[in-house]
């Protein structure tokens, strides 16, 4: 004699869920980071601003839009000061340093190329760390994906040798982006750790605002006079509110489930919002071998990290 049983809806179980919600969040991120080239040349466009003005601009918007929403949380943001300062000071440098030598590289290589090479290379270099960490030589399909990424890196730098309008000074951008896929590797990898015993309200309060800081010796030589027009206001605002305040709070937050590595591939969203829009909205030229490079590095960084994902599954 048989019975029946009804099946029941297996529901995830709460790890499952706060992971799931890790990756939405780090995702969202990525797309939101995706539109501040564009933002970025817009603004120089009509305002002149250095790249170190905007970044200044764009973190002390973003602090002082925390600051006000966690006035009543000035305790906790102590307290973590307290418990990790140097981890903290150096998020919030490496914020402020990174993205300044980025809003460099969009300005002297166009927002394509900054882009892709700045968030390309952080992944790359952040598996070396790991590789070296660990006291293990890569194995072949890490070595291969390595070199795929060098492949893809050469492409890019081939196609912008000559100046254009977009692209003044390409190598100089080229080297500026390295710079700044070096500091968003190493700041990724401290945040990471940071973000388990601290707030993500309060890690982004305390980065942005150390940032801010880091760079307004900068920014004062540079000049931070701003004409205030709608159009400039608007675009500050979306630099420092939606790009920087929320996107920073979202990342953080996903950091706490999500590690840093798979954070690292979904960034990749990024470059692939700001190519899209370069050409969309700026005309920016986007040749064959930017293209065809910038897949082999998108390809290279996302095999670095699934790959060893799989292997390493039980």
């Amino acid at each position: 004699m048989s019975t029946s049983r009804t099946a029941r809806p297996v529901t995830p179980a709460p790890a499952t869920r706060h992971a799931r919600t890790g990756l939405i969040q780090i995702t969202v991120t990525g797309v939101l980071w995706g539109t501040t080239g564009v933002a970025v040349q817009l603004l120089r466009g009509s305002t002149g601003l250095s790249p170190v003005s905007i970044g200044f601009h764009r973190l002390a918007i973003a602090a002082l839009v925390l600051l006000a929403c966690t006035a009543g949380r000035l305790g906790a943001i102590v307290a973590a000061l307290r418990a990790a300062p140097v981890p903290l000071l150096l998020t919030g440098v490496g914020l402020g340093l990174y993205q300044a030598l980025y809003f460099a590289a969009v300005a002297l290589a166009g927002v394509s190329v900054a882009t892709v090479v700045s968030l390309g290379l952080a992944p790359v270099l952040a598996a070396t760390w790991e590789s070296l960490r660990a006291r293990r030589i890569p194995d072949p399909l890490r070595l291969a994906t390595l070199g795929t990424a060098v492949a893809g890196l050469a492409l890019i730098t081939g196609a912008t040798a000559d100046p254009t309008a977009a692209a003044p000074a390409p190598l100089l951008g080229l080297l500026a982006a390295a710079g700044s896929g070096l500091g968003y590797a190493v700041t990724t990898l401290i945040s990471g750790h940071v973000s388990q015993r601290a707030a993500p309200m309060t890690l982004t309060t305390i980065s942005t605002v150390v940032g801010a800081l880091t760079l307004l010796p900068l920014a004062l030589v540079a000049g931070v006079a701003v004409p205030v027009r709608p159009d400039t206001l608007a675009l500050l605002l979306h630099l420092g509110v939606v790009t920087t305040a929320v996107a920073y709070a979202l990342f953080y937050a996903g950091l706490r489930t999500t590690p840093g590595s798979v954070a690292a591939v979904l960034t990749l969203l990024e470059p692939l919002t700001a190519a899209a829009l370069a050409v969309a909205l700026l005309r920016e030229p986007l040749p064959l071998p930017v293209i065809a490079g910038g897949v082999l590095l998108l390809t290279a960084v996302a095999a670095t990290y699934l790959a060893p994902t799989r292997a390493g599954s039980p």
